[in-house]
């Protein structure tokens, strides 16, 4: 899974009062809908146990300032939209004060906000008109690693060996004859050595001559030593600063990171981390130590939740092997939540569905967690495409826009399936609009560092990341606006008009009614949300469970017709869905009265 501090937090008092300009479909109150309207939710439930929470990547959802670049004025303008759509909150992507060499996962002051996005006076806005709507307001925050730019690393550098700064990230001296071998064998996961050769201050030589320092992503990344407390007391300070301007929680990036070896060996196998983009070196990832880190975390967020009743989340980017190891991460005393990547990464086959739900229900919940089920993320190609490259899904490789062939129908599918299941979901911007993946991105715009790194267009992000289209029927399609707007900062391609939000809106069967019906009918049957799952007897090819007292939820995943599992219409279905038949790639929703004893 691709992963994705000094300074006063001082902003300029540039952010209007009034809510911004723009107007974007969906912004008005909401349509009349045949579906239950949505009753208020139980507030002695702890709200993030099934919540839907929409990953809103800053960059690319809304531009107000006409740079082509989204904005935090943007997220504001859009919420509405949201609340619409029918999400419980946000998570918003990294916004703070970066060189932008991984879009903000180099992050060079974790207290304030790059101008680019805006300024503080414009986040506060942001987080009061959420709450005024009754939307979370979750951060991601980046404790593996900051940027090069960082005050610390830029002291660490003038400092020189041995000082203090030093010792806050993983410098060490390299082997072989005048130390230049790095110091182990690790490769780094977006390609290349995991470690840098640094030219010390009033060294003789222009060359790099020096101590070298860890960077699991790219050099622009410096790890953090977490075995310092200096690193941890300053993350406290970062957590504070922002629970005390209100938000609701932190999405943790690389949550299984921070610690790494303390000998810091040679690996056996180097470069699995970059041949499989994922944190899979032992020694890297994965550490013990870790689990102290998230339980002083939830101690500080159980502070705040003491002081005033709310609960303020940890969820955490949890990349490891296996279920039960994810557990290891939710026990009650750490974080409240961790993704389950394992069913984004499922393929489209049955048996492979019912075993990631199964265990998941088991090794997660089995904490007094609930599981967090993501189809998709920034780091993902988008379901449409994904769903449409896997075998039988009826496209050779990956077109430009792939969203024909069965990629779109089993996306919807995975989508009913996902909001039946029982606990909390993540939706990714865009998903919601069937977006596919733009896999014909030109060379020369792509900004992701993995093709910077290695030159291979393999794994790059960038076709996921590409604004979203609002409306109209040509590029910036509303995304920017004003005369002399810029270019949105990544391409749309043209094709983005058939999905772009407002022809979603006026289409009652497109994905974006898919996705408000069904979060209207979770958010209004007590069946759906946090609870149980019983497992049905189906015919091939059919994943099919009962939720509660008789909400059942039937996922067809081959290609022909099959037999319902309940008789009438459903409440909702995928696709076309006449009564006792259930289509190939559909799922669908019915309520079925309990047998009497």
């Amino acid at each position: 899974m691709l992963i994705a501090t000094a300074g006063n937090g001082s902003s300029a008092a540039s952010s209007a009062n009034s809510a911004p300009s723009p107007s974007l479909p969906g912004a008005d109150s909401a349509a009349p809908s045949s579906v239950p309207a949505a009753g208020p939710r139980d507030t002695s439930q702890h709200w993030w146990r099934d919540a839907v929470i929409y990953q809103v990547y800053v960059r690319s959802f809304l531009d107000t300032t006409g740079d082509g670049i989204g904005d935090l004025a943007g997220v504001r303008t859009g919420l509405p939209y949201l609340k619409k759509l029918g999400v419980d909150g946000i998570w918003l992507s990294p916004f703070y004060p970066s060189p932008q060499h991984d879009h903000g996962y180099d992050v060079a002051d974790y207290r304030d906000v790059d101008p680019v996005y805006g300024d503080l006076a414009e986040f506060d806005l942001l987080v009061a008109d959420a709450h005024r709507l009754g939307l979370k307001v979750l951060l991601d925050i980046v404790p593996n690693h900051c940027s090069s730019e960082h005050p610390w690393f830029r002291a660490a550098l003038a400092d020189g060996p041995g000082s203090a700064a030093r010792s806050l990230f993983h410098f060490a001296d390299g082997r072989g004859p005048d130390g230049e071998l790095p110091p182990n064998n690790w490769r780094a996961m977006f390609g290349g050595p995991a470690w840098s050769r640094v030219k010390e201050a009033g060294a003789r030589s222009e060359a790099a001559t020096g101590q070298w320092y860890l960077h699991m992503f790219t050099p622009e990344q410096p790890d953090l030593n977490w075995r310092n407390p200096a690193v941890a007391a300053d993350f406290e300070d970062v957590l504070r600063f922002w629970l005390d301007r209100g938000v609701d929680g932190f999405r943790i990036d690389v949550a299984a990171g921070l610690f790494k070896h303390p000998e810091l060996p040679d690996s056996p196998d180097p470069a699995a981390d970059e041949r499989t983009r994922d944190s899979v070196n032992p020694l890297a990832w994965n550490q013990p130590e870790v689990h102290q880190v998230w339980r002083e975390w939830r101690a500080l967020c159980e502070e705040y939740t003491a002081r005033d009743g709310r609960d303020r989340l940890l969820v955490g980017e949890v990349s490891v092997r296996t279920p039960s190891e994810q557990a290891a991460y939710v026990r009650p005393d750490e974080l409240h939540q961790a993704f389950f990547f394992h069913l984004l990464t499922a393929r489209w086959d049955i048996d492979t569905f019912r075993r990631v739900i199964t265990e998941a229900l088991t090794d997660i919940a089995g904490t007094g967690s609930t599981v967090t089920w993501v189809l998709n993320n920034h780091d993902q190609v988008r379901t449409v495409t994904r769903y449409a490259t896997e075998p039988g899904g009826g496209t050779e490789g990956i077109a430009a826009g792939a969203g024909g062939g069965l990629g779109p129908a089993r996306a919807r599918a995975a989508a009913l399936l996902m909001l039946a299941l029982p606990g909390a979901a993540y939706v990714y911007q865009g998903e919601e609009l069937g977006l596919p993946e733009v896999v014909d991105l030109p060379d020369e715009v792509l900004t992701d560092p993995i093709y910077h790194r290695t030159g291979s267009r393999e794994h790059i992000r960038d076709g996921c990341r590409v604004p979203l289209p609002w409306s109209g029927h040509a590029s910036p399609f509303g995304f920017t606006s004003g005369t002399d707007a810029a270019r949105p900062w990544l391409p749309q391609p043209d094709w983005f008009a058939e999905h772009a939000t407002d022809r979603a809106l006026a289409d009652t069967r497109s994905f974006w009614h898919l996705y408000r019906e069904g979060l209207q009918l979770r958010r209004s049957l007590p069946q759906l949300g946090e609870g149980t799952l019983r497992w049905l007897d189906s015919p091939p090819q059919v994943l099919a469970f009962v939720r509660g007292d008789g909400l059942v939820c039937a996922v067809n995943f081959g290609t022909e017709p099959v037999s319902a599992p309940v008789p009438g219409l459903p409440l909702l279905a995928s696709g076309d869905c006449p009564a006792g038949t259930l289509p190939g790639s559909t799922a669908a929703w019915w309520m079925h009265a309990p047998d009497a004893p």
